[in-house]
């Protein structure tokens, strides 16, 4: 195996398009190779209707931000049996809140308080000083091994950089004509490497919310669907609450325009959904470029599997940027918005360092 992470930064050095990832649940590691003119490059979601490939998608698609379809081969690696470690270390101190943080928070509460928006999620980032003896694919394959339950990967283009990531949450996935979508919001430390017992009353008006979202959508285009939840998942050392809808598609030629009525989800936007988006983009302070976009295999006829790119690092040649948002609510309180962001930081920062 250690030949096959050298080849990944290597890859990397050579400035090729590649995705590596691993499935939740697998102990098979899978690796995607397209050549430039293998590489597709779209600037609306519907654009993907009829579209095969794996797909990188921005939080906000924009020239220097777009969609990449990637058309390559795909080869598998499988992992030794005493590989994982499933281990939870534990969220350290947290540090004192950044004024800059505190601004951007009582900003974001105004349309809240105002009544003009009932949900935002207020992201940040964190920049880190690259080690010289920094490797992506090692930064990788600790997230393997510690990140069971999640969609682990890493990335890169010429246009997008270099991305690694564990994430728990799926955007959309399906074969034939059963379908799938979840609601991921609401989120506590694990306490003791368990669930937690007990949930706030604002944990699960903020799931109530994402769930009726995406309940609305698939309704708006005749859409049916079951539903499962909410309940308590694990996602490194956090804890989320979720709700599935399992649903029937009759045509996966037009997964795209389902994608646009999807993406992005009240978890990584707000509600309503195009006013919280705008004021994202006016007022957040920085570019999320690919955090909270989406990412994975786009199959009409076959098996899709797309998810929301939550725990990331995007890897530079001297800084490591890591990304966090939490959910705000007219009720929500500055430390703890920041505690919750910090917790979610943990999960990439605990294997870079």
């Amino acid at each position: 195996m250690e030949s096959v992470y050298s080849a990944i930064d290597t890859a990397i050095l050579e400035n090729r398009n590649i995705v590596v990832y691993r499935n939740p649940g697998e102990n098979t590691l899978h690796f995607v190779g397209a050549e430039d003119d293998a590489v597709e490059i779209f600037y609306e979601v519907e654009a993907l209707n009829g579209m095969d490939g794996y797909v990188i998608a921005p939080f906000g698609v924009s020239r220097k931000c777009p969609i990449l379809c990637l058309h390559g081969e795909e080869t598998t690696w499988e992992l030794p049996e005493d590989f994982f470690t499933n281990e939870s270390s534990g969220c350290p101190e947290i540090p004192t809140i950044s004024p800059r943080y505190k601004k951007r928070f009582h900003k974001f509460m105004e349309p809240l308080l105002y009544n003009d928006l009932d949900k935002i999620v207020l992201s940040r980032e964190l920049k880190l000083q690259r080690p010289e003896d920094f490797s992506p694919a090692a930064t990788l394959r600790k997230a393997c091994e510690r990140y069971t339950r999640s969609y682990v990967y890493l990335f890169h283009t010429p246009v997008t950089g270099t991305w690694v990531g564990s994430t728990p949450e799926v955007l959309l996935s399906g074969e034939g004509g059963n379908w799938h979508t979840v609601a991921l919001a609401g989120t506590q430390p694990l306490i003791k490497g368990a669930l937690p017992m007990v949930w706030s009353e604002k944990n699960y008006y903020e799931q109530e919310l994402v769930a009726n979202y995406i309940r609305q959508q698939l309704e708006a285009v005749g859409i049916e669907s079951q539903q499962k939840g909410p309940y308590a998942i694990k996602a490194g050392e956090l804890s989320h609450l979720r709700t599935d809808f399992d649903f029937t598609l009759s045509d996966a030629d037009y997964i795209g325009d389902l994608l646009k009525l999807l993406h992005p989800t009240p978890a990584v936007c707000g509600l309503p959904k195009q006013d919280a988006f705008w004021f994202i983009i006016d007022n957040e302070g920085y570019n999320r470029q690919y955090y909270s976009g989406f990412l994975g295999w786009l199959r009409p006829e076959g098996k899709t599997d797309l998810y929301v790119n939550l725990r990331c690092v995007e890897i530079g040649e001297k800084i490591l940027t890591l990304f966090a948002g939490s959910g705000l609510l007219n009720n929500s309180i500055v430390n703890e918005e920041w505690q919750e962001t910090e917790e979610k930081m943990w999960t990439m920062k605990s294997i870079i360092s």
